[in-house]
């Protein structure tokens, strides 16, 4: 049987008129267009610097562009999307009292027409965007420990806005970043970062023999700082941890930290 968890914390913006796919297109990391009834795309807005703002599923009703984010980070993105519009034919609503955001994995999604495989890998399940409160089986947290244990962020605090760099979160091997589309804000640092082997730590699961430890615990090694924790579910995290410092004996508050690299993360400097 499948698991559904309603997510209260994300929230929907929606994305209308004739320019709304080149509009988007233009200033995030994947390709717009793919996006279509019953296929979601993932992709990031970033900093002109190219530094993570803000990430989201893009989901399409064929007539409107539907942007699944973290309720919290919809006002900051309304704003910032309506001051770079211009003149182009589109207009931003917030449309999360209306749709709300559903994570299904283990088994069938339910059958709502605003319903796509989630675009990432697919152990990770589907979004549904529904009108109506459908009935729920799991909780936010179940949710959690899913994705977590995937290797899979949900915006901060697993990604720092102004900080965090797509690439060291796995965009590229869970196709958040299209390099062959066309340019897009801080599409230049995305490029170099890749073509240069510019990473220097990555966003992965780990497993912490104290459970409930915090977001920005930090990881030390032989008395170093190598890592952050990020977000948690029982004894699975995520942390940003520095590549060089993998192999060796990790730990938190002075608990054991073990890396749980996912067969999809690829890690260079392990090989």
């Amino acid at each position: 049987m499948s698991s559904i968890a309603h997510l209260p914390h994300r929230g929907v913006l929606e994305l209308t008129g004739a320019e709304r796919v080149p509009f988007l297109n233009g200033l995030v990391s994947n390709d717009v267009a793919r996006a279509g009834p019953g296929r979601a795309v993932w992709a990031a807005l970033l900093t002109p610097q190219g530094k993570y703002l803000v990430d989201f599923f893009i989901l399409s009703d064929g007539e409107r562009l539907l942007l699944d984010l973290p309720r919290a980070e919809i006002p900051a993105l309304a704003q910032k999307l309506r001051r770079m519009k211009l003149r182009s034919a589109v207009e931003i609503k917030d449309v999360s009292e209306d749709l709300h955001v559903y994570a299904v994995w283990g088994g069938r999604p339910p059958q709502i027409p605003l319903t796509a495989a989630d675009p990432r890998l697919p152990e990770a399940g589907y979004r549904c965007l529904a009108e109506a409160l459908i009935t729920a089986n799991a909780t936010p947290e179940d949710y959690a420990a899913h994705r977590i244990g995937l290797g899979l962020p949900d915006g901060p605090p697993d990604l720092e806005p102004e900080k965090s760099l797509l690439l060291e979160a796995g965009f590229e091997e869970l196709g958040g970043v299209d390099f062959e589309k066309g340019c897009y804000m801080g599409q230049e640092l995305t490029a170099r970062t890749k073509y240069r082997g510019l990473i220097k730590r990555r966003l992965l699961p780990v497993r912490l023999a104290t459970p409930g430890l915090p977001p920005g615990t930090p990881i030390l090694a032989e008395g170093q700082e190598v890592g952050t924790l990020r977000s948690s579910a029982g004894d699975l995290a995520l942390a940003t941890l520095r590549l060089d410092a993998l192999n060796k004996a990790l730990e938190a508050d002075g608990a054991r930290v073990t890396p749980l690299p996912m067969s999809w993360i690829r890690l260079p400097s392990l090989s």
